[in-house]
């Protein structure tokens, strides 16, 4: 497998340096400018045991992104791009880190993404409709609850994306009577890109290396009514593994149906922390949407099981359950504003806790 994804990479470069027969590539890739703003004032009342009692209740929460991005295709057919996304912060996290940097390759025999991105598992994983997908969609940008002592560091989506921080080789094939398939290589997971000093260490505790991910998805109509089914795996084998420890595997299936204005889907998704005691983490998400003229009403139930949410909750069972609820009216071309409530509820022995949080935002697209 190892071989087969090498020979295709190196098939995909070979066809990248082929004489473009006229075309003139002086000047290469220009890149475009581009991103997002997604703004939002949240109230929040929530219990102690989650985020402790100096909580402020109204704040403003954002994800700010920018992206660089362009391509061309060059007379023998090849299309090559090139994608940079930066997170862009301020206040008390100011920063412009780099999220995503890779570049692609494609043609009438697919598409081969080289670089740091979200891997096959991701990019054709289904997701359910949402109240707002920035708060209860596949992958959560907007938390709305501070985390911390035994819950430190939590947010619940459900996207899998083990290696999405690391550099990796995914080959998508061409879309055939609306299925797609794709695989991805990742040679180790542990948030690092950009190798500017050789190969990395090999025996790191913690550490995840040779991640495989799998994935298919399926978009068809039939009637009036359009179908959406999807499915992937992820495994990793650990650098170390500690007693107690196993290789990680992860599995999501989903299905998204369409009838008319209302759009129904249910997504499960399973992992086992890397471990093999105390190994259980199980996400069901139910939601449903309607959509007339700018406005799409929107709710989704996500229920979550982990038996290791945290290392001090190793071995007790942390069940979660959030129900959103909310309205997007979109004002104009990549423009919305965007209102819902959520709330979301712990049972982890003495560690229970819910909150409540009502958020009034704006997402633009520029």
């Amino acid at each position: 497998m190892n071989k087969l994804m090498l020979g295709s990479a190196l098939a995909v470069l070979a066809l990248a340096s082929a004489p473009a027969l006229a075309q003139d590539n002086a000047s290469g890739v220009k890149l475009n400018v581009g991103g997002h703003f997604k703004g939002y004032v949240n109230y929040t009342d929530q219990d102690d045991t989650l985020g402790g009692n100096d909580v402020r209740e109204i704040d403003i929460l954002r994800d700010t992104e920018v992206h660089f991005g362009g391509e061309t295709t060059l007379d023998n057919g090849l299309t090559v791009g090139a994608q940079i996304e930066a997170k862009a912060q301020s206040g008390d996290d100011t920063s412009f880190e780099i999220d995503e940097s890779y570049t692609y390759f494609s043609g009438t025999w697919g598409r081969v993404n080289f670089g740091e991105e979200d891997g096959a598992a991701y990019l054709l994983q289904v997701a359910a409709p949402s109240a707002d997908d920035n708060i209860d969609g596949v992958r959560q940008f907007i938390n709305p609850v501070r985390y911390t002592g035994d819950f430190a560091g939590a947010s619940f989506d459900y996207d899998n994306d083990l290696a999405r921080g690391d550099d990796k080789i995914t080959y998508l094939t061409p879309v055939f009577s609306g299925f797609q398939a794709g695989a991805s290589y990742t040679p180790e997971a542990d948030g690092i890109s950009n190798r500017l000093n050789g190969n990395t260490t090999d025996a790191d505790a913690d550490d995840l290396e040779n991640v495989w991910e799998i994935g298919a998805r399926y978009e068809g109509q039939f009637n009036n009514v359009g179908l959406i089914a999807g499915a992937g795996y992820t495994t990793a084998s650990r650098e170390v593994e500690a007693a107690g420890e196993d290789d990680f595997q992860e599995w999501n299936v989903g299905l998204d149906l369409d009838i008319g204005a209302f759009g129904l889907g249910a997504i499960y998704t399973e992992n086992n922390n890397g471990f093999d005691v105390n190994d259980t983490n199980e996400t069901w998400v139910v939601g449903g949407d309607y959509t007339t003229g700018p406005f799409k009403i929107g709710a989704s139930y996500l229920n979550n099981d982990n038996d290791r949410l945290t290392t001090a909750l190793a071995g007790t069972e942390v069940e979660t359950d959030r129900y959103t609820g909310g309205v997007t009216y979109t004002y104009g071309p990549g423009m919305s504003f965007r209102g819902s409530v959520s709330y979301i509820d712990h049972e982890a022995g003495a560690a229970d806790g819910d909150a409540t949080s009502v958020l009034l935002g704006t997402q633009i697209n520029f």
